[in-house]
């Protein structure tokens, strides 16, 4: 049995915990939004033509926010189209993703569904084919409080009160070739700036997030962040970033140490971020948006068969194995070791597309990805500990050596607990893992959970939807100040520990 020590210490930490760090997204994708959080007609839908069963599993996730309308399909959107009448909204060929869009379904349903879930909304504006005068437009629809040409607009779409949106993406992945209205970094800052400024002279009270690199490998990636941010660094508050991540090559213990990458790519983010403050003598500091991740492979052959031009088709539908919601966590625990940087995440998507949640006409049921991300989203609040993992390491042949052990600590001082998250990534052995609780003193183990499956490739399905799910194990204790805990081969852990009262 390999063994490990973490080491903790309250006084030394990385930053407190966001709760944006656990939102989502969804775009009009696929079965995104029609058959999977709308469908009207449905004997699962309420009165809305919300889906009851989905609504009940984002709501056990407890989302905080979640990004829309997209994603590629924002930067040929006419947002006009998904209000008022829906006798009167026009259908509309999206480039995008080559499907025919209804317009069913827009703004407004969405901000009552997100009231629904406990979520708040993350807009994106297009800055593909429009521009300024339509994200104010949008914006001004979406926060005025009337008396202007928009504002009442939405009043006469039985909407009084503004929908208050906060969080506003400046376009999206205007770095892809494959975006419609694609920039160069040069074209997009100029655009962004004066969008942004815009904007806020409308509702100072907003944030706004700049495209950042669409992901680590991008050819501009570096380049682009810092032309992009010499000339918004005074009109934005975050920069974006997208990272996914697949097994192809079947290469299991390669595609465990992915979040090696994303880490390297969050840190080089974070350095650009700094020297464009630091060469502008500026005090604001820019921080990360992690508004698409996840793994994403595994319907990319199916998604080649599909018919154009099409409603709502099975697109992007990965069905995820257990050594899919394995990378999920160590995803989130990279990101909670960054928690200074990145204050907002979005797993994309939330349902149906990439998602950890699948629904067919009977009924909604969860992925594997699922847990990891429920747990983080429960348990991952407060302080991120800066966490020293001493644990030994192997070869993986895109990485260089990538440690067996994954592991964060964030102690929540209000509740008075400590959580643990970890990955053992090693195929065969389980691993002995110690923690000294010096400065914790009567701290113990209130629960110990655990994903864990011989099978790397197992999944979930309507027919068998709890094939994997997470139990409860008996393998963690504290004994004279030390946690010690054996974690399973191939293992995902959560390990809560909480203080007792003094007597």
């Amino acid at each position: 049995m390999k063994k490990a020590q973490v080491i903790v210490d309250r006084d030394y930490t990385v930053g407190e915990v966001d709760k944006r760090l656990y939102g989502s997204f969804i775009e009009h994708l696929g079965r995104a939004v029609y058959g999977g959080i709308y469908q009207p007609g449905s004997p699962l839908a309420d009165e809305d033509g919300f889906r009851r069963d989905t609504l009940e599993l984002v709501r056990q996730l407890r989302v905080p926010i979640i990004r829309y309308p997209g994603g590629n399909f924002v930067s040929g959107y006419r947002w006009e189209d998904g209000v008022g009448p829906r006798d009167e909204r026009p259908a509309r060929a999206d480039l995008a993703w080559q499907v025919i869009e209804t317009n069913q379904f827009g703004l407004n349903e969405f901000s009552d569904w997100c009231r629904k879930a406990g979520s708040q909304v993350m807009m994106a504006v297009n800055l593909g084919t429009r521009g300024v005068e339509d994200a104010k437009n949008l914006l001004e629809y979406c926060n005025f409080p009337g008396g202007t040409k928009y504002s009442d607009l939405r009043k006469r779409h039985g909407y009084a009160q503004p929908h208050g949106i906060r969080t506003w993406c400046l376009g999206n992945e205007m770095d892809g070739p494959w975006q419609i209205g694609h920039k160069t970094a040069e074209e997009y800052a100029r655009l962004a700036h004066e969008t942004g400024r815009v904007m806020k002279w409308l509702d100072p009270d907003i944030e706004l997030v700049a495209c950042g690199s669409s992901g680590s490998a991008t050819p501009t990636f570096g380049d682009w962040e810092a032309t992009v941010l010499d000339e918004c660094y005074d009109t934005v508050d975050y920069v974006s970033m997208h990272q996914y991540y697949g097994n192809r090559d079947n290469d299991s213990a390669n595609f465990l140490a992915s979040n090696m990458d994303l880490d390297r790519f969050i840190t080089g983010v974070a350095a650009i971020c700094d020297y464009i403050k630091s060469k502008k003598h500026g005090r604001k500091t820019i921080h990360l948006s992690l508004d698409e991740w996840n793994v994403w492979y595994h319907s990319n052959e199916a998604d080649e068969k599909l018919e154009k031009w099409g409603r709502h088709p099975h697109q992007l539908e990965d069905i995820y194995n257990f050594e899919d919601a394995l990378l999920v966590g160590s995803m989130l625990i990279t990101m909670l070791r960054h928690a200074d940087r990145v204050k907002i995440g979005c797993l994309a998507q939330l349902v149906n597309v990439i998602a950890p949640i699948m629904t067919s006409d009977t009924g909604a049921w969860r992925q594997t990805i699922y847990y990891p991300y429920l747990h983080c989203s429960l348990f991952g609040h407060g302080t991120v500990l800066n966490t020293v993992v001493k644990a030994p390491v192997y070869e993986a042949k895109q990485y260089g050596d990538a440690p067996y052990l994954d592991c964060v600590a964030v102690h929540n001082e209000q509740t008075e607990e400590l959580t643990v998250f970890a990955v053992n990534k090693d195929l065969e052995e389980d691993m002995l893992v110690t923690l000294e609780l010096r400065q914790f003193p009567r701290y113990s183990v209130k629960e110990h959970l655990v994903l864990h499956d011989p099978d790397l490739k197992a999944v979930n399905t309507e027919r068998d939807p709890d094939r994997i799910q997470p139990r409860r194990a008996s393998a963690a204790a504290v004994s004279d100040g030390v946690l010690t805990v054996e974690l399973k081969n191939k293992s995902w852990n959560v390990i809560r520990l909480g203080r007792a009262a003094e007597r």
